[in-house]
């Protein structure tokens, strides 16, 4: 109790409990005794906008006629009554409760409480923001964005039409959102998806499940039903965006292994197009159509020639796509051979390719103008159609300003390396001790002629002997040199088509690029190379995988294509990253803990991104969680320390 003397006044201060309202007591006289006693008023703390804490009386209680200690009791059942706490046991104090329960009435009747549910609520929110603190921050825009693709493609609903249960869908769907936006190995993504990402969140899988076996295992389960799903997804997207396959592309490529893959049939060597010819490859088929959705694929040994993987393929591309008309297939170079085709053809469909040769003995179409073009790139296309004796098909000669350019710089700089060689031997002949048997001048030239091969038909090496000893070598233009140097940036394009002008078949070639940017976002995006799995079964899921996550990816650019934004998935997978999801928990005025989990704002350019998508913001807006505190815990720490005490 302190104690003042003021105006001949003593004062003291009581205070029986740190709740939000209590007894405070004033000594001073009571007129109607004229004795000296307690004097009180019920009063409430509270913090103000300068954080410091403030009193006001809520009401004037004045002399009382009842024991002090009832004073407790009575402001325990107000504070709970305020807190809208439901007592644990009913109050024997009969009194004290009669004088709590004119108390109240006299605040509820002079409105110094708000006893409203809403007023409660808003109490039970507030938070001390001292108490803040942000844990367990996760990655969700990019795992969000695929979410919504799986749903909009509906891969869910048809893997549970082939009866998986529940947690095995989750876990697919996990699997496949995992692989489009974290492209790595199974023990990695598993690490990912438990300390980076919020994928399960979105998904609903058990994070606890998750183990580098559990999407191993997932992975062959999707490549057992590699061909039902491939038709289904084939349909869905052109239902969806409304496209006929009118146009499909067909190419091939490799990709290497690490490791020596002594058991695998799949795993040859060949020659890489990524000049890994030290590894082992397995050669991937992809049948897409104009718009780069794939329609088929297939998984090849390593050594499998580009032109013997047709006939495999032709007989499925009908069957396993949504084609109804006549549909063009577009062949690159090393595919479209003579009987490739014939076959074509045969099976129902017409090609636009280009002739893996150089047409020599034609006829330009007379009277026929030159057709320019200038490309989105500005660059020069000049087509021309023109008549062959050897071939049936309608050719178009285009000459491309950009290909001569590029063909007129590896000329030279092979040109040059190769005269260099020519000089390198040149200058052994007279030098002591160099080369000069011409046997093996002649094996120095077959391996430089070996190593540069197109030179062979701009040059003609001539070699001066004098008995068994070369005197001079020397490297001669062809008559044809000139010739040839024109026809750089040359190229003709075959069809079976007849179409009314050169432009047709030139414009429907040209979508070929896009399966070669589908290979592009496979192996760079979609991290399918190289490949670490050591059985052949493992090795067709991991492809098959990328495939799948190649799907979402795919039907998201397609669709930011139309709407102008053509960034590529790496650069898409970072700007919706900077979306987050975190947990924030605080305490509020009732000693109860909260916990909110919610998703961080999208910024401008994700929320550009979801709308051009027309897809949500959030997965949700927040989850709340009350975790009031322990009274029992309370208590027991309470007893023990009356234990220690005595």
């Amino acid at each position: 109790m302190a104690c003042s003397a003021q105006g001949g006044i003593v004062k003291s201060i009581y205070r029986y409990d740190l709740c939000e309202m209590y007894f405070r007591q004033v000594v001073r006289t009571n007129p109607a005794t004229g004795e000296i006693g307690g004097y009180y008023r019920l009063v409430e703390s509270y913090r103000n906008e300068n954080n410091r804490v403030c009193h006001r009386t809520l009401l004037t209680v004045g002399f009382i006629n009842y024991p002090v200690e009832k004073l407790n009791i009575i402001q325990r059942i107000l504070n709970d009554r305020l807190a809208h706490k439901e007592p644990l046991f009913e109050e024997e104090d009969q009194e004290a409760l009669k004088w709590a329960d004119n108390y109240w009435q006299q605040l509820i009747s002079k409105r110094k409480i708000d006893i409203s549910v809403e007023s409660y609520e808003k109490k039970r929110r507030s938070i001390d923001t001292d108490t803040m603190r942000h844990k367990d921050v996760r990655e969700i825009g990019s795992e969000w964005m695929c979410y919504q693709v799986v749903e909009q493609l509906g891969i869910k609903e048809h893997l549970e039409s082939k009866g998986w249960e529940q947690a095995r869908v989750q876990l697919a769907v996990t699997q496949i959102i995992s692989r489009a936006v974290y492209p790595f190995s199974e023990s990695r993504t598993s690490r990912w998806i438990k300390e980076n990402s919020a994928v399960c969140e979105i998904t609903g899988y058990d994070i606890n499940n998750i183990s580098k076996d559990k999407l191993y295992n997932s992975a062959l389960d999707l490549y057992s039903i590699k061909d039902s799903l491939e038709q289904y997804l084939s349909k869905r997207t052109n239902e969806l965006f409304d496209l006929d396959d009118k146009i499909i592309l067909y190419d091939l490529t490799n990709t290497y292994f690490e490791g020596r893959k002594i058991k695998s049939i799949l795993a040859q060597f060949a020659r890489s197009k990524e000049k890994r010819s030290d590894c082992k490859l397995v050669v991937l088929a992809l049948v897409v159509n104009a718009q780069g959705f794939l329609k088929y694929s297939n998984i090849f040994e390593g050594n499998k020639s580009d032109s013997k993987s047709l006939p495999d393929i032709i007989n499925k591309i009908r069957i396993k796509t949504s084609t109804e008309k006549r549909a063009i297939v577009v062949l690159d170079a090393g595919i479209a051979t003579e009987d490739n085709c014939k076959l074509i053809k045969k099976n129902g469909f017409d090609y636009v390719c280009v002739s893996p040769t150089k047409i020599k003995d034609y006829q330009i179409e007379i009277g026929k103008p030159i057709c320019q073009i200038t490309t989105t790139n500005k660059q020069k296309v000049s087509l021309q159609r023109i008549l062959s004796d050897k071939h049936t098909d309608y050719i178009v000669k285009a000459h491309s300003e950009r290909k001569m350019l590029k063909e007129q710089s590896m000329k030279n700089q092979f040109e040059a390396r190769f005269l260099q060689e020519i000089e390198k031997i040149n200058a052994a002949l007279t030098k002591r001790g160099g080369i000069k048997k011409v046997e093996k001048v002649n094996q120095r030239i077959g391996r430089t002629l070996e190593k540069y091969p197109s030179m062979n038909k701009f040059y003609t090496i001539e070699v001066e002997e004098y008995g068994s000893i070369a005197k001079q070598v020397t490297a001669v233009q062809k008559e044809v040199y000139d010739t040839l140097t024109e026809q750089l940036g040359v190229y003709f394009i075959r069809t079976s088509l007849i179409p009314e002008q050169e432009e047709t078949p030139w414009t429907i070639y040209n979508t070929i690029r896009e399966i070669e940017s589908t290979f592009r976002c496979l192996k760079t995006d979609l991290d399918l190379r190289p490949i670490y799995h050591k059985n052949d079964e493992s090795t067709m899921a991991h492809l098959h995988l990328g495939l799948l996550a190649y799907w979402l990816v795919n039907t998201i650019r397609y669709q930011l294509k139309t709407k102008g934004i053509n960034s590529g998935w790496q650069e898409i997978v970072r700007i919706t990253n900077t979306q987050k999801i975190v947990t924030t928990t605080g305490e509020n005025s009732f000693n109860q803990t909260i916990q909110i989990r919610r998703c961080s704002q999208p910024n401008t350019q994700v929320e550009k991104v979801y709308c051009a998508l027309g897809y949500k913001n959030y997965p949700f807006v927040k989850r709340k969680y009350v975790v009031p505190k322990s009274e029992l815990k309370k208590n027991y720490t309470a007893i023990n320390q009356a234990i220690n005490d005595s």
